[in-house]
């Protein structure tokens, strides 16, 4: 054990979900006293930096409820058990946007709130964008409008609260350093 590790003493799940589960753990800390931790188990995720040959970026346009607010997204969906999450960005630039992609190319990944929960998301660069007449559907339980936006309109979203979460943050400054580095 490292000078900074908890000590699970005892685990017990507390919520099983279709997306989540939700454990109650007893832990001993570093200096051996005792904590609960609520931990959220997800199975990880995927999100699409798509972009077309015209340099916009695809996002979708989604109510989430947990924030009882709509936003514009990069599209992005959960990983299926035993799915890679390649595979994964595919499907859901697919079924989310109709558009698929010659090539697709992973920038990074990160933990979304490690704090509290175990969730990882894989951002993917998507390029060679072609639009499918008879794409993928959608889960029944999903509803996006798409939208295309350049750069600049991307940051103003930001500026607005429109675009509000950090995988989308993420794509679109990565975008703009990119652009920043291209231009020196």
């Amino acid at each position: 054990m490292n000078n900074l590790e908890e000590k699970t003493l005892h685990s017990e799940e507390i919520f099983s979900g279709k997306i989540i589960t939700l454990r109650l753990e007893d832990v001993e800390l570093p200096n051996g006293k005792q904590a609960k931790r609520e931990i959220i188990k997800h199975p990880g995720a995927v999100a699409i930096l798509a972009l077309t040959d015209d340099n916009k970026i695809v996002m979708v346009e989604q109510y989430r409820k947990a924030l009882e607010q709509t936003i514009v997204e990069i599209p992005a969906g959960k990983l299926e058990k035993g799915e890679e999450p390649a595979g994964c960005a595919r499907r859901e630039l697919e079924e989310e946007t109709g558009y698929v992609c010659d090539t697709l190319k992973l920038l990074t990944s990160f933990y979304t709130a490690p704090g509290f929960a175990n969730e990882i998301i894989h951002i993917f660069l998507a390029s060679g964008l072609t639009k499918k007449e008879n794409s993928a559907a959608m889960d029944e339980d999903e509803f996006v409008n798409l939208e295309e936006v350049t750069l600049e309109e991307a940051l103003q979203y930001i500026k607005e609260q429109k675009i509000y979460d950090a995988k989308t943050i993420y794509a679109v400054q990565y975008l703009q350093l990119q652009e920043a580095l291209t231009n020196k």
